[in-house]
This record gives C-alpha cells, sequence and structure tokens, in this order.
C-alpha cells in the first residue's frame, strides 16, 4: 500500500457554490444514500461485506431476522402452506406470522391431532452425571457448556404426521430400511400456524444449566404431559385469558394463558404434600399441568390477583410468571399506542418478564404487548429528538425499560444445589440409596451417596463456571455524556434510556453502550460481534424519514445504526471550515439493556432452539420398558413371597429394590458418555462444540453444505489482473498484471481512474481499512488515499443562520505515487496535466445495495471543469446501465472463460458530464447516474481452493454423502470451483435456469433451464429430467441419475419457493447442487428446505453471512473464530473442511458408543434381574458386597472404557441407525437376554442337582429383619456365571467397524476386560478365604467351579455367534414378516425419508 498522501492544503470542489445552495441539497443529499441490506460482493452475497455497506449489520443474521422483514415473515409449518417468502419478494405476509400488536385472543375448541403425531423429537436433559464425572477420571477434560443459538425459523415438514411446532427429527426409520421407491403425496393438510394441540410436548432442554425463567418451579426439570392448553375447556367469558404473540427477534410465537390460585386447593395441595412427605410436590414440580389443574384456574388477565401467566413456546415447553404490578403514574402513551379515546393517566402498570423480554398489559383491551415495540411518537424528525429527554421523563423510562445492562440472574449456590436434587435423575439416586440403606446395603449405598455427591459437586462447578462467564461477556458498562434538561452531564452508561442523546466523540467508547442512531459526525465500527465479519462497516448520520421509519416501526436504517456490543474503530465528529473540529459526534439512544441487538443475542444463548433425536427418544421410552419388566418381575416374585409367608413390608421393600435393579440408577448418565469422549478428542484437534447434543446428530448427517469464498476456497482474493479495452480494435486488450501496463486512454473517464476511486475505503491511524476485495483493488493502483475532511466543509444554516451541520465536500481524496511531495502551487506551475500533480476527490457515493449488485461514485479531478461517475458491479448488471456499443466483441466470450475457470470477475463503467457542478452531484438521482455509461474493463480475481477441500470433498462423496455448495458467487464460478474440488464430477452435465417470461415476482413465470456445456439441451420444466439431448451429446438410454446436476440462482430459487408446484421444488431441491447468488436469508432458506425433506444437514461456512444458516442446519461449523462464531455449535481453529470429515466421524463413533452403552447397561439390568428374581424365588437375594462388586468393580469401569474406543478413519457409506428400536438393535438385545437368562437358568437348575447341594436354611417368618439371605450355593452359582456375563457382553456389544475402531485398539477396554476375567476366574477357581467370605460364596467342589467355567465359555461362543451372524438373520426375518403383516392388514405406515421418495421418483 502506498503512503498516505501528506498534503492537507483545502481544494475547493464546490466551483463556487454558496453556502445557500449547500444548503439546499443537505435534505436530498441524505436521502439519496441507499441502505445495504447485505454485507456481499457483486458476485458473493455470502463471503464478505462490499464497501462501506453494513452486511449484516442491517439486520444481523446471528441475532435475528428482526422486525424489518415482518412483511416477508415466513411461515413454513408445512410443505402445503403457503410458499415462504424471501426478503427481497412481493409476495403479501404469511398468515400465519402476526406482530405483537396483532396479537388476538386464541381460537376456542381446536381439534386435536395427537392419536396421529408419533413422531416427535425430543430434546434430552444435558447433565454432567456419574459417568460423565468418572469419565473425567479416565482423561477427559471437562469445560463449562456453552450454548448454542436459537435456529431462527420454523422447519418444513412433510405430511400431517409430521405438521408441529418445533423440530422434527425425520427418524420415523433407520436409513437401512427406508422405502425410496415411495411416491411423494400433494394433499397434505393445512394445519393452523398456531396448531397447539399436533405434538405431544418437548422436554425443556438445559440451555444454561439450572437458569430456568420459570418463578414458580424455578428448575429446568419437566416430563412433559401430552396436555395442551389447546386442549382444555373454552375460556371463560369476559376478557381475554388467553393470547398468541410473535416475538420478532427470536422469530417465534409463544402463547399467554392467566391463571389465578384458588386459596382452599393450594391449601389442600399443600395439605397433600405434606403427608406424602413432599413427593406430591415433587411430582407438580416434574409436571406443571398437574400442579395447574388442582391448583389454579383460568382468569381474564386483567382480573388476576393472585395469579400468574402460563407460556407456552413454539416447543411445547411451558414457564410459569408471576404478574407483577408496578407504580406507574404516566400517561398511557407512553406504554402503549395512543388512541382516540384520549391519554388517560396509569396508576397500576401490569408485566410479565418471560425471558428478559417485558410484556404490559394493555387496560383498554386486556392483552399483553412487548414494550420493546413502544416509540415515542413525538419523534417525528431530528428537530425533536436532537435535545435528548427530561429528567421526569428519564424518570419514567427507567421504569419501564429498566436498566441499560445485559445482566444475566445467577442463583445462589444452595439453589443450584436444590435445583439439581430435585431433578428425577438424583431423586431416584437418592431414593435408591434410602431403600438400600432400610435393607442393610450400608456399603453400596454409602458408596453410590459418594459418587452422587461428587457428581453433584462437579455439576455446580461447571454450572457456577459457566454462568460466571455469561455475565461477562454479556456485562458492559462505562461513561458517557448524556445531554439532560439541556446540559451535558456524565453518566454511567446503565443509566442511559430511550431517547436520551450522548456525545459519543467525547465518551471514549470502546463498545456501543446501547443501540442507537448516529445524529451527527460518523463513525466506523467492527459488528463482528453480531456477523462474525471482522471488515469495518461505516456508519453515516440518521435521516428525517428514519427516524419516522423507526416511530412507525418500519425497520431502522443500518446505515446510521450503531447496534449495542459493536466495538469501536473510529468515532469522529464534523469539522469547521479550516480543517478543525466541529461539531461533536451525537447518537440518539433507541434501545437498551436485553432489548437490544446484542440482548437478543444473549438470549438466543441463554435459551437455545431444544433439538431432538430419536435415540433419547427411544431411550427414555426403554425405561419404561424396563420399569414394566420389573413391575412383571415382581408381581412373578410376590406370589413366591406370599406362598412363602414374607411379610407384607418385606415384599414392598423388595419390589422398590427391584425396580432399582432393573432401572439402575446410573442408566440415564450412559447416553452422555461417548459425546464426552468425542468432544474432548474434537477439542484435541481444534474443533470446539458449544452444544454435546449436536454430536449425536452429526452422526446422522446425509447432506454437506458448503459456502464458497473462505470455505472452500482461500478467504482472501488476489488481483489475477485486469482487462481493459483495446485502443485499436473493438475488442479486449491483453491481461495486465501491473497498474503501470494500464493505458490511460482519451476519454475523461478512465479505468485507471475507476480503479482508484470506486470503492468505500476509510483511513483510520494511517491504515487503509474497508472490505478486502476493496483494499485489493486499490492496492493494485499504488495510489495514495486520503480522507476528504482536507478538501473543504460545507456549512448548512437553518434560516436563523444557525449552523445546523458541518460536512465534508469531498469524502475521499486520491493521489497517484508521488504526488504527495509535491506543494499546490508547484502542481499549478507546472501545468495539471501531469500525472504527478493529479487529485481526484470523491464527492459523492452510491453505497453498495445487493438487489442493484453495484456501487458508484461521483468523482472530480482538481481544476477540473468536468465530474466523472463510475459504477463497479457485477458483470451481468452492466448490461442494463451502459451502451450497448461500449462493450467489447468478446465480452461474453472472455466472461465466459474467466467465470468457468473459476475466477472472480468485477466489471467497471463510467461516464463523464461536462458542466456538473457540486450542487448538482448531490441532487443527482442513483438511477441517472447509473445510466448510459460506458463500459470499461474487467477485474480479475484469483480465488484458490484450498488445499485440503478437494480430498475433504472427494471423502464425503466416496461416503455417498451428498455435498451442497450455497454461495453468493456468480454460477459459473461457483460450477468451475465445484468441478475443481470434485463436489460435481467434472463429467456431469450442469443445467441451469433462466426466466424466458416474467421474473422472481409473477407467479406465471416461466422457467427454463440449459445446459451449460450445451445450450440447446433442456430439463423438462416439471419433472426436471432431460429432455432428448442433441444427436452429438449423449445417448439419452446411457444417461443416469448421477449424470447431471442442477445450479439454481437467488432470483428462481425465490420463485421456485412461493411459486412453483411442489413436485417441482422438492425435486430442485434434492437435484440442485449449487445454490449460487444467494443472499444470507435465502442461504437459510435452503437449509431449512432441505431439512424439510427430511436430510439432516451440516453447514459449514466462515460464520459471516452465514451465520442463519450454522444456527437452522442440524450440525453448523463455524470456520471463523470471530465473537457471533457462538452462532454454530462447533468452531473449527483451522479454517479447513477437512473438520467436517472429523465432526461427522466422531459424530458416528459418539452415537454407536452411546448405542452400546445403553444396550450394555440394558443387559446388564436384565443379567441382574434374572439373577434376583430366580432368588427371590425362595426368599433370597444377593448381598450387599456382591451388589458392590458388580456395580463398582465391573460395570463402571467398562461402561467407561467402552466409549473410549476411537472413531474409523473412514466413512462408510451407509449411516448408523439413531434408533432404539430397529429391528437390528432389538434383534441383539432380545437375543442376548434370552441368551444370558437361558445360561443362568440352567446354571440355577444345574446346581440344585448336584448330590453336595444342601437347600438354604428356611428365614425365620416372625423376624422383622427385611434382609434375605444370600448365603446359599444358588446364589453363588448365580452370581460367579452373572459376573462373567457382565464382561462377556461388554465385549459383544463394543461394536468395532465400520464406525468405530477395533475394541483391540482400546487399551483402556482390553485392559479393564482382561483383568476384570482373571479377577472372575480367581473367585470362580480358587477365591481367597477373605474375598469368599464378604461375597458370601459357599465353598464348591473343584468338579463344579469346572463345570461353570464350561458353561460360562459355552455362552461366551453363542453370544458371540449370536451377535455375527444369528442377530442379522433375525432381525431380517422380523422384518419380512412386519411386511407380510403390514400387507395383511393394508396398513399404509409413513416409511422412508421424503428426498428418498423423491429420487426415486426421478431415477424411475
Amino acid at each position: 500500500m502506498g503512503p498516505v498522501g501528506g498534503s492537507s492544503t483545502s481544494h475547493d470542489y464546490t466551483e463556487g457554490a454558496s453556502e445557500i445552495d449547500i444548503d439546499a441539497v443537505v435534505a436530498s443529499h441524505r436521502r439519496s444514500r441507499r441502505d445495504s441490506q447485505y454485507s456481499v460482493l457483486y458476485a458473493e452475497n455470502g463471503d464478505g461485506s462490499m464497501f462501506s455497506g453494513p452486511g449484516p449489520s442491517a439486520q444481523p443474521s446471528s441475532v435475528s431476522r428482526m422486525s424489518h422483514i415482518d412483511a416477508a415473515r415466513r411461515s413454513t409449518g408445512s410443505w402445503s402452506r403457503t410458499r415462504r417468502r424471501s426478503q427481497d419478494s412481493a409476495r403479501p405476509p404469511s398468515v400465519s406470522r402476526r406482530s405483537t400488536a396483532d396479537s388476538e385472543q386464541s381460537v376456542d375448541g381446536e381439534d386435536s391431532n395427537n392419536e396421529e403425531d408419533e413422531q416427535l423429537r425430543k430434546s434430552p436433559q444435558t447433565r454432567s452425571g456419574v459417568f460423565d464425572n468418572i469419565a473425567s477420571l479416565f482423561g477427559r477434560s471437562t469445560d463449562p457448556p456453552r450454548q448454542r443459538l436459537r435456529s431462527q425459523s420454523q422447519r418444513s415438514f412433510h405430511s400431517r404426521r409430521n405438521e408441529r411446532w418445533g423440530y422434527s427429527s425425520g427418524e420415523e426409520e433407520s436409513s437401512d430400511e427406508s422405502d425410496s421407491g415411495r411416491s411423494v403425496h400433494t394433499n397434505m393438510s393445512v394445519p393452523a400456524s398456531m396448531q397447539y394441540d399436533s405434538e405431544p410436548g418437548s422436554p425443556v432442554t438445559q440451555s444454561l444449566p439450572l437458569l430456568a425463567s420459570d418463578q414458580i418451579f424455578g428448575g429446568e426439570a419437566r416430563i412433559d404431559m401430552d396436555i395442551s392448553f389447546a386442549l382444555l375447556d373454552a375460556p371463560p367469558p369476559g376478557l381475554p385469558s388467553r393470547q398468541t404473540l410473535y416475538i420478532p427477534d427470536e422469530d417465534s410465537t409463544i402463547r399467554f394463558v392467566g391463571y389465578e390460585i384458588t386459596a382452599w386447593r393450594q391449601w389442600l395441595w399443600n395439605f397433600g404434600c405434606l403427608i406424602t412427605l413432599g413427593a406430591l410436590g415433587l411430582l407438580g414440580h416434574w409436571f406443571p399441568q398437574l400442579w395447574l389443574r388442582w391448583v389454579a384456574h383460568e382468569k381474564a388477565f386483567q382480573d388476576i390477583v393472585d395469579g400468574f401467566v402460563v407460556v407456552e413456546s413454539a416447543f411445547r415447553d411451558i414457564t410459569l410468571f408471576r404478574i407483577r404490578t408496578l407504580s406507574y403514574p404516566y400517561p398511557i402513551s407512553t406504554v402503549f399506542p395512543s388512541s382516540a379515546s384520549g391519554d388517560e393517566s396509569l396508576e397500576i402498570l401490569t408485566v410479565v418478564d418471560y425471558r428478559y423480554s417485558r410484556f404490559a398489559l394493555d387496560p383498554r383491551t386486556g392483552m399483553f404487548s412487548m414494550i420493546r415495540d413502544w416509540r415515542d411518537p413525538s419523534w417525528a424528525g431530528l428537530q425533536f429528538v436532537q435535545n435528548g429527554v427530561s429528567t421526569p421523563v428519564r424518570q419514567q423510562r427507567l421504569s419501564l425499560f429498566g436498566k441499560n445492562e445485559v445482566e444475566i440472574e445467577g442463583k445462589t449456590t444452595l439453589a443450584l444445589l436444590v435445583d439439581e436434587v430435585i431433578h428425577p435423575f438424583y431423586v431416584f439416586q437418592i431414593a435408591s440409596v434410602i431403600l438400600w440403606s432400610l435393607d442393610d446395603y450400608y456399603y453400596y449405598a454409602f458408596c453410590i451417596a459418594l459418587i452422587s455427591v461428587f457428581s453433584i459437586t462437579t455439576t455446580l462447578i461447571e454450572t457456577k463456571k459457566t454462568i460466571s462467564r455469561m455475565r461477562e461477556m454479556s456485562r458492559f458498562s462505562c461513561d458517557v455524556e448524556v445531554l439532560v434538561d439541556g446540559a451535558w452531564v456524565t453518566r454511567d452508561s446503565v443509566q442511559l434510556v430511550p431517547g436520551d442523546v450522548i456525545n459519543i466523540s467525547s465518551s471514549q467508547l470502546s463498545l456501543i453502550p446501547a443501540d442507537m442512531f448516529l445524529l451527527s459526525g460518523d463513525a466506523i465500527v467492527n459488528e463482528s460481534m453480531l456477523t462474525g465479519e471482522s471488515v469495518p462497516i461505516s456508519k453515516i448520520p440518521v435521516k428525517d424519514e428514519d427516524i419516522l421509519r423507526w416511530r412507525d416501526a418500519k425497520g431502522e436504517a443500518a446505515k446510521s445504526f450503531l447496534y449495542a456490543g459493536t466495538r469501536v474503530v473510529r468515532i469522529r465528529g464534523t469539522f469547521a471550515a479550516d480543517g478543525g473540529p466541529g461539531l461533536p459526534a451525537l447518537a440518539l439512544v433507541v434501545r437498551t439493556g436485553f432489548n437490544t441487538t446484542k440482548g437478543a443475542l444473549i438470549r438466543s444463548m441463554l435459551y437455545p432452539k431444544p433439538i431432538g433425536f430419536k435415540f433419547y427418544r427411544d431411550s427414555v421410552r426403554f425405561i419404561g420398558v424396563l420399569t414394566g419388566i420389573a413391575v412383571l418381575g415382581f408381581c412373578f416374585s410376590a406370589v413366591q413371597f406370599v406362598r412363602i409367608g414374607v411379610k407384607w413390608h418385606t415384599i414392598i421393600i423388595r419390589a422398590l429394590d427391584l425396580i432399582t435393579v432393573v432401572v439402575p440408577p446410573a442408566l440415564p448418565a450412559t447416553l452422555s458418555i461417548g459425546t464426552s469422549f468425542s468432544i474432548a478428542r474434537l477439542r484435541k484437534m481444534g474443533i470446539f462444540c458449544i452444544s454435546p447434543t449436536r454430536v449425536n446428530v452429526g452422526g446422522k448427517v446425509n447432506v454437506c453444505c458448503f459456502d464458497k469464498t473462505g470455505t472452500l476456497t482461500e478467504d482472501g482474493l488476489d488481483i489475477f489482473g485486469v482487462r481493459a479495452l483495446d485502443r485499436n480494435d473493438h475488442r479486449f486488450g491483453e491481461l495486465l498484471e501491473n497498474v503501470h501496463d494500464l493505458p490511460l486512454g482519451k476519454e475523461k473517464a478512465t479505468f485507471l481512474h475507476a480503479l482508484a476511486t470506486c470503492h468505500s475505503l476509510k483511513m483510520v491511524d494511517g491504515q487503509v481499512i474497508g472490505d478486502p476485495l476493496d483494499a485489493k483493488m486499490f492496492e493494485f493502483t499504488r495510489w495514495t488515499l486520503e480522507e476528504g475532511r482536507v478538501a473543504g466543509t460545507g456549512v448548512i444554516k437553518a434560516k436563523s443562520g444557525a449552523i445546523l451541520e458541518q460536512t465534508a465536500l469531498v469524502q475521499t481524496v486520491v493521489r497517484p505515487p508521488g504526488s504527495a511531495q509535491f506543494k499546490l502551487e508547484d502542481a499549478l506551475k507546472g501545468g495539471a496535466k501531469h500525472a504527478h500533480f493529479l487529485e481526484l476527490g470523491v464527492i459523492r457515493t452510491f453505497d453498495f445495495v445487493s438487489s442493484l449488485r453495484r456501487m458508484s461514485v461521483i468523482v472530480k479531478r482538481l481544476k477540473s471543469a468536468s465530474m466523472e461517475i463510475y459504477v463497479k458491479g457485477a458483470p451481468e448488471v452492466m448490461v442494463d446501465i451502459c451502451e450497448p456499443d461500449s462493450f467489447p466483441q468478446d465480452y461474453d466470450d472472455l466472461l465466459s472463460y474467466y467465470t468457468r475457470r473459476g475466477y472472480r470477475v468485477i466489471a467497471i463503467a463510467g461516464k463523464s458530464i461536462e458542466g456538473l457542478s457540486w450542487l448538482k452531484a448531490q441532487r443527482f438521482k442513483r438511477e441517472q447516474a447509473e445510466s448510459g455509461l460506458r463500459f470499461l474493463g474487467l477485474i480479475i480475481f484469483e480465488n484458490k481452493l484450498k488445499p485440503g477441500t478437494a480430498p475433504a470433498i472427494h471423502a464425503l462423496r466416496s461416503a455417498h454423502l451428498a455435498c451442497r455448495m450455497i454461495t453468493g458467487d456468480n454460477p459459473l464460478t461457483a460450477v468451475s470451483v465445484a468441478r475443481e474440488c470434485g463436489l460435481i464430477n467434472p463429467a456431469a452435465h450442469v443445467f441451469s435456469p433462466m426466466f424466458t417470461q416474467g421474473n422472481e415476482s409473477t407467479p406465471i413465470s416461466t422457467v427454463e433451464w440449459s445446459c451449460m456445456d450445451e445450450p440447446s439441451w433442456k430439463l423438462d420444466r416439471f419433472t426436471l429430467k432431460p429432455l432428448e439431448p442433441p444427436h452429438h451429446t449423449v445417448d439419452t438410454d446411457e444417461l443416469e441419475y448421477q449424470d447431471y446436476s442442477l445450479v439454481i440462482t437467488g432470483d428462481i430459487f425465490r420463485w421456485f419457493i412461493n411459486h412453483a408446484p411442489l413436485e417441482t421444488l422438492q425435486r430442485m431441491l434434492v437435484k440442485t447442487q449449487i445454490f449460487a447468488r444467494m443472499s444470507p436469508d435465502e442461504k437459510n432458506e435452503v437449509v431449512e428446505r432441505l431439512q424439510g425433506l427430511q436430510y439432516t444437514v451440516l453447514m459449514c461456512g466462515d460464520g459471516a453471512n452465514d451465520c442463519a444458516a450454522l444456527k437452522a442446519a442440524d450440525v453448523g461449523i463455524s470456520l471463523s473464530e470471530a465473537e457471533a462464531s457462538v452462532a454454530a455449535p462447533f468452531t473449527a481453529s483451522t479454517p479447513d473442511i477437512g473438520c467436517v470429515i472429523e465432526v461427522i466421524k466422531e459424530g458416528r463413533a459418539a452415537l454407536v458408543t452411546s448405542f452400546s452403552c445403553f444396550k450394555y447397561m440394558a443387559l446388564y439390568s436384565m443379567i441382574q434381574f434374572t439373577s434376583v428374581t430366580l432368588l427371590y424365588s425362595f426368599a433370597s437375594s444377593l448381598g450387599d458386597f456382591q451388589f458392590l462388586y458388580i456395580d463398582l468393580f465391573i460395570i463402571i469401569p467398562v461402561a467407561v472404557a467402552m466409549a473410549r474406543t476411537l472413531p474409523y478413519p473412514k466413512i462408510n457409506p451407509k449411516r448408523p441407525t439413531a434408533s432404539l428400536v430397529s429391528k437390528k438393535v432389538l434383534a441383539s438385545l432380545v437375543g442376548q437376554i434370552v441368551i444370558t437368562s437361558g445360561v443362568q437358568l440352567w446354571g440355577y437348575l444345574w446346581i440344585r442337582g448336584q448330590p453336595w447341594y444342601t437347600p438354604p436354611v428356611a428365614s425365620d417368618p416372625n423376624s422383622d429383619d427385611n434382609h434375605l439371605q444370600s448365603r446359599n450355593y444358588e446364589n453363588s452359582a448365580l452370581f460367579l456365571i452373572s459376573c462373567f456375563q457382565y464382561v462377556l457382553v461388554a465385549a459383544v456389544f463394543s461394536i468395532g467397524p465400520p464406525y468405530r475402531k477395533s475394541m483391540w485398539s482400546n487399551g483402556w477396554l482390553m485392559a479393564s476386560l482382561g483383568i476384570l476375567t482373571a479377577l472372575n476366574m480367581l473367585v470362580l477357581l480358587s477365591p481367597p478365604e477373605i474375598i469368599a467370605a464378604i461375597l458370601t460364596l459357599m465353598p464348591l467342589p473343584i468338579h463344579g467351579r469346572t463345570v461353570l467355567l464350561f458353561g460360562v465359555a459355552g455362552n461366551a461362543v453363542v453370544s458371540m455367534a449370536f451377535e455375527q451372524w444369528g442377530a442379522g438373520m433375525l432381525a431380517v426375518v422380523v422384518g419380512r414378516v412386519a411386511k407380510v403383516i403390514q400387507r395383511w392388514t393394508s396398513s399404509r405406515r409413513n416409511q422412508g425419508k421424503m428426498y428418498k421418495a423423491v429420487e426415486g421418483g426421478m431415477r424411475s
């Protein structure tokens, strides 16, 4: 980069324009500035900010699609619903979305579809349990859990069976059972967007550990019942008691239901809790609906005296919030929109604080509204806001909005401890410990209690660390100068309220403390905290119409909006006529605290969207099945107990003890063992996970989506060269790699001057900052840049003569190399025609707009009589704004040549206007400036593939994982890169669409698909299958499904979403491999539409404009370490897509490990259940130390060691199942249960038939002792056999390839199995007397011990053989029987994935 120009002489670029003239153009000057919607390059909407455009700051994708897209609010409840509209679409808003202001009372008598909706994704409680903490002893380092951001939009679903709020698993069948030949039905029902009664609830996820916002129950421990508020009786007559509200910054809908406590019922409930020793209270805590039905009754919000509001979210979790009243002696218009009836004063304000959002009750309607939506009705323009607010108004707004702080409420250690202890898992453990103590199992009870205390303690420590880190990240305060009662005073930023005017020039801000409009001066900020993109963004003063738009809730002007939490790069005030300091930079506070954009980001981290996974749901159901088995087993044992004459209290204790045997307290903890080790291994590879539940989901990924620039290709762009027009021929000249070779030409508007001026770079502390592409282009010219304040200022005066504003007349000054060392006088003496005296001033800039895909500048050369207009943008748009005769003959050929080879191409055009004064330039409309241009040349940027891209894509495609590119770049460039990296087969035919009639906003538009290599070859418009190809291209009979692919652009994608037939839309989504020219919002749309087809989607991006898509994806991987990377559950420190392979491998390993551990724990339970049930038949049981030996010395070490098996180095084409009830899993589990139970039954019967056998001593029926005898031959035989079985099934269930390495590679497991086998052999063959005494073993003859050993060996052979061959054969038989039964019963069950059905239709 060349040195900064050193001249500070003020030059007159206004050509004599008077101050009155300048004054007259101020308004039009401001109105002419266009707000950018996205941070985009010309050809890469998703790959970086262009110029000074605010990028995603317009509405930061990492936070939410905010209220500015309410008119295009998305509705993706079902495929048959009105097509989801993209941001640039012109369709009317969806009826399923409503603003808070339009909230209305819920419709009564909604129909229930619970019977149909059996498939529900539930999100598990992610806890650090017994095994989690024991696993740390085996080398696992534990990081405090961080939380994932909430995904922004609801998913699309494929049938009424899957119509629901929330997240559809798409896991109805395992992948190996899918029916790929099913046809797609399009006659799906259209549910109401507020269908509350379509699905049972999803458990509340643990967002921040124990940071529940429920003020009644406090904890997040909920067990959902299949009950919805929509199923309640009709609401009481009168004022509203139910209300549906839409929360824009979360893009979700919630429901309020008012309840009031009935005093006598509350007393009765308390009495019930007392007599049940708190059991009823725990049930009410776990099942809030139960407590509501018993204690409270529904009542109108306005009539509630001692009550609360029940809030039901879109994901069916409910929380209860007390209704609070505030003393509020202020007019009603200070909270709610004023009405024609008058502005009466309030005395009491009723509010509900839900997830740090305050809702106030309007006494006129009896309905709640968000106070975040309130706007000051007096804000009609700049003159109405520039005086700030008075002290009384500040007090009023402070009481309404609260302090300007993002303060996360923390709980005391005692409260956290109570919340942890009353979780069902620990309640079950406590009850088990008490039971074992009553049964004299003191040692065993003590050890389990010790483990539980250790687990709770470590969980509390991690929770406190997490809360502390979150609070530190969210807290910020600084001293600011505030205009109060006409005087500047210094206040803490936490005291700011909406309407405050602050001096940001003198406040020395490092971060923006609140959401603010810039009133004067200019600012450069870094919004990476919100967008993930570290590109400086320029901010300009707000205009009157922007203030009005804000007041009317039509969105903020992003170019003038300073978002809370963004980092300040530079803030400047205006400048005086002599170039000295003028007015300070002022800003108007419009949102504070959690109402700010930063507050929305923190809130989405605290309350992420719950995810579900079939494995978790099935595991809960399986535990229920085990409990049922325990009940059946006890019924059998109870009959024996009664027949023997055992006392009733002993029978009760035995029954409860049997439940703890079949459902071991450590069982839920096994679900997270494999995940914990996978996260630790990923951390060592530089891949950090903030959402542990996503690891297992990664094992089911079947489509991988990638951004291009910064993800597949290198982040930085290098100029490959420029192609200017040839002087003598109407063609392009040679590729020029040096700026000195660039001809100046005869025209005033030259290519070189365009390169030097057509950008939005800024100079801060001697460094040129701005978009990297702009910086590369300017660096290529080797010119120097200087900000325009040295070139003079214009003074804007009011009629009274008072100075309203001072502004730089020239925004940027650029000079060629070497010119800065000459003085102005030397330049004038030597003649202005010499290059080294050249100086160009940028008079006006039309910022980059994503819809136009271009920017432009008006430039004046020093002492020139004319001005030049330069435009830079995507080559496609130049055809519409340039004179046709200015294009060289080889324009299309050369453009195609470079784009097909993966180069980024930017086009430059310009024109000169004689006699254009500064005044006229300010009045110039953009449409006038960007028309009638002359094409000047092309800039070719080189974007190289990253070294690891091609190998990673090859590995993914070899594993039959679909790969998609979602980029903002030119489709030709995208296809070239895709072919280069192997994402598309180089020999495949690629078809791209174009409008032959209409455009994206016309429903009856016609889209034609043409082959990019052979334009005459078309696709059928509806089936998207190739028509008859040209004779020399390919034979139709030889064309396979995989031999062609589709590429689509954003505008046609929007048309497909909004207007295309459903089947065609689905085929497009399945077959398209490249989505080009996609805006950030459209990237998010692609991900959600793929999920609607039941794909499990992985999205990998650089964290910039991909934030929304990263959040929406099932597995999001950010290659950026910016603060906004919290949008993605995974963040890779190495910016290479090789991390995708590692995440998938670890996900599959974790999923298989979870299956193995769960199956092992389930079989352990059944082995012990068999032993205890057989012993119960004659009033015996296992001894205290026998239980201790099994659980502590066998089960826990083996279960933890099993999870340490490493993932298989290669991704297998077949995905692991995620269903515990799949045929293979059930066949394996049931078969092993039968084998192990049969061996135990053989041992039980065999030992009773031996000549040396003596029956056990009968217990005294009159004794009060609940303890059953454990010293007998049956006990010894069953205990010795079962000890080997526990070790055996661990080896059987230690699944190796193709998802994990062989068990022989797991040193921990092999050591555990070897040591335990040796120990069991010792206890069986020659137990030391002390061990035999502790384990209450009977002395067996050597013959008996040998027979038992052979029995165990036979058990091992049969179990191994069955697992290797028998389980698969049994699964096949069961599958065939099920199909026959299904055919006989004419059952039409929804089988297979939807995308497979679509693929099947295209292959046929």
